[in-house]
């Protein structure tokens, strides 16, 4: 028999979805086969999908009160979301989002998607990306002065034509400890990276650790790493990343004269300094980069800036040993911390991959290293092609045409 009349479901388009009147304001459970309002003016909100649904069952959501942006709209469940145990951030205004439960193993579907990341589905396109690693920890020791960290590795470019429906896994390594006084020596910082199916994984190294010089005349030399920790008591820094591509530079080396001045660790921009006339020596500068505005940068507390430009992954200052006119090495811009003597480490600025500075103490003080800066990774791309599908609660911005990520923890980013 021929369909002689449409429903009104049918008319309205939503196949079936019962649209709920009230407008949500806080976190709530959904039902399947209903479509919701949630407004997020003054909050952000929590969506949590059915237990135990059917294939076939659906849920609606759309940001009603165009702030998801600011105040990000959540879906979590006790099932899958694409494929993953992982919430579903919905972080662009006016995004609205249909979910259809397929089966155990994908969970709950994307299958309608509308506001600015459903140009997404037109083809693939370009991700400009910024990652860097964990700045290494600062040598500490007392007697002799120890290196600065080397910067973590940085590594910037460009995914060319990434292929829609690509997930990528973003991990954001953390600062290496400090070299723990006349007993350990420092730690490296930790790899960031970005994976994903349809690239070659991308790994920026963690920085070198500042050398400690500890008893016995082992660990004068600096780690090897992104960029190179410093050296110690006449040996030579570490040896970062030449690549290609380059991901930093190498440390300084130490001096055995007055104070017994370490080498700074090397940066992102430059090598670090030697050690040398009752100087510690400086951290290497990082590297300026525009994939995020200086403004943004700061509201996120990530990199330095510097005379209107944005640096990352600066190398820590080499410490001194306190005796007679001595000067510590200063950190390299881009998060690099100073170097110290008979005074608390200074650690490498979080966000920045910043090596942290070396120490020095005289015999009856303790010397301990900073502790590295960690890492951050950014994520930039058209509006017109951005998703809006992320987890791990990235900053999110608007420059020009274009939306800016910003992840200072792991979390994914979905085409």
């Amino acid at each position: 028999m021929a369909l002689t009349k449409l429903t009104t479901d049918l008319i309205d388009g939503s196949l079936g979805t019962d649209w709920d009147s009230t407008v949500q304001t806080g976190n709530f459970g959904a039902t399947a086969g209903a479509g919701y309002f949630v407004d997020t003016t003054s909050a952000a909100i929590t969506v949590t999908l059915p237990s135990s649904p059917t294939a076939g069952d659906e849920v609606s959501i759309i940001d009603y009160g165009a702030n998801a942006s600011t105040n990000n709209i959540t879906i979590t469940s006790s099932d899958n979301i694409e494929g993953a145990a992982d919430d579903l951030t919905l972080s662009t205004d006016k995004v609205s989002k249909t979910l259809v439960y397929s089966d155990a193993t994908k969970g709950w579907l994307v299958a309608t998607e509308v506001g600015a990341g459903a140009a997404a589905a037109a083809g693939p396109y370009d991700i400009d990306y910024l990652l860097v690693a964990g700045g290494g920890g600062g040598g500490g020791r007392r007697d002799t002065g120890t290196g600065g960290g080397g910067a973590g590795g940085l590594l910037q470019s460009t995914i060319t034509s990434i292929s829609i429906g690509d997930t990528l896994t973003i991990s954001v390594g953390a600062g290496g400890a400090g070299g723990v006084d006349n007993t350990s020596h420092a730690s490296p910082g930790t790899d960031s990276y970005i994976s994903g199916t349809s690239i070659t994984t991308i790994t920026a190294n963690g920085g070198g650790y500042g050398a400690s010089y500890l008893p016995g005349g082992v660990d004068k030399s600096g780690g090897n790493g992104g960029s190179g920790g410093g050296g110690s008591y006449g040996d030579g820094g570490g040896t970062g990343t030449a690549g290609p591509p380059r991901q930093g530079y190498d440390g300084g080396s130490g001096d055995t004269g007055t104070g017994q001045p370490a080498g700074g660790g090397g940066g992102a921009g430059e090598a670090g300094g030697n050690g040398g006339n009752a100087t510690g020596g400086s951290g290497g500068d990082g590297i300026t980069t525009t994939i995020i505005s200086t403004s943004n940068a700061t509201s996120s507390s990530v990199g330095e800036v510097s005379a209107s430009s944005l640096y990352f992954a600066g190398g820590g200052g080499g410490g001194v040993y306190p005796l007679g006119s001595v000067t510590a090495g200063t950190g390299g811009l881009g998060g690099g911390a100073d170097g110290t003597y008979n005074a608390a480490s200074n650690n490498g600025s979080p966000n920045t991959g910043g090596g942290a500075g070396g120490n020095g103490a005289s015999p009856a003080s303790s010397a301990n290293g900073g502790t590295g800066g960690s890492g951050v990774c950014i994520l930039r791309m058209p509006t017109a092609s951005y998703s809006g599908t992320t987890t791990g609660s990235p900053d999110v911005y608007t420059e020009g045409s274009d939306t800016v990520l910003v992840y200072k923890t792991a979390g994914t980013y979905t085409t």
